[in-house]
């Protein structure tokens, strides 16, 4: 059985390529609104993480060493992120970057869906990797976006983010060290398509509705909760959109309000 997640990071992978392949090489150097990354840093970590996603398919201890060899580095994990993509920049980057993208859809497409595999943490399915780099490419994709001015034309494969963020409800709380707040709140989420998605059981007291863009955004922290047309009801709702993180690692703080933007025309 095919991974059909596998299709949308790939349509993802080729919608950041088509905003940037229209840039010269020195605009990949201009600093963006996350953690002042450049464009180049950005696909610089796509690119490596691809990588060590296609070795948790094909070479385990290849994986495991480098995953060891980046957390030692002297020179600290973004200097090793760019010297496992050769240091590349520019639109030198960006074909390599992109070629990846398409070997590593390729063999998550026929993988088994359900394989378990090794990771940073917990193992994880093969279907839940590359649902992650779908989601790392479309949040790390919006500081880009961004940066450029465009307003981003999402697709209904945005889906999978806020799965991954229904997923991670408890995990957001017990990540802090904090007691769920009871059951996850209602969710009625419009998608890009105008189709109604809902998850978690019907509450007019606990419950989140607007843009399913919007709360990709808030669950992936490249907004924050007060910049995007979500209305929410209720305590539960407002301590998850406060501090929501559908992606692994210690507990990291949402942008501050209004720092996280699209860029206005000089």
């Amino acid at each position: 059985m095919a991974i059909a997640e596998a299709e949308d990071f790939r349509a993802e992978s080729d919608a950041l390529h088509r905003l940037l392949v229209q840039l010269d090489d020195g605009d990949f150097a201009r600093p963006t609104g996350f953690k002042g990354w450049t464009i180049n840093d950005v696909l610089t970590h796509l690119y490596f993480w691809n990588q060590m996603a296609r070795f948790q398919l094909t070479d385990e201890a290849k994986l495991i060493a480098r995953m060891k060899a980046a957390m030692d580095a002297p020179a600290g994990f973004r200097a090793f992120e760019g010297g496992n993509c050769d240091d590349l920049a520019g639109r030198a980057l960006l074909e390599a970057w992109h070629g990846d993208v398409q070997a590593t859809a390729d063999q998550y497409t026929g993988a088994d869906p359900k394989r378990r595999l090794k990771w940073v943490g917990p193992d994880m399915s093969a279907r839940s990797s590359i649902t992650a780099r779908l989601m790392e490419t479309w949040a790390h994709g919006q500081a880009v976006y961004d940066e450029l001015g465009v307003r981003r034309d999402d697709a209904d494969r945005i889906r999978n983010i806020v799965v991954l963020g229904v997923n991670t409800y408890g995990w957001t709380f017990k990540n802090r060290k904090q007691v769920p707040p009871g059951e996850m709140p209602y969710l009625v989420l419009t998608a890009p398509s105008g189709a109604v998605w809902t998850y978690g059981a019907e509450s007019e007291t606990e419950r989140i509705e607007g843009p399913a863009t919007a709360f990709c955004q808030v669950v992936t922290q490249t907004r924050n909760i007060a910049d995007v047309p979500l209305v929410v009801t209720g305590p539960a709702a407002t301590a998850w959109m406060a501090n929501a993180q559908c992606f692994a690692g210690p507990p990291n703080d949402p942008p501050p309000p209004g720092l996280r933007k699209i860029k206005e025309p000089a």
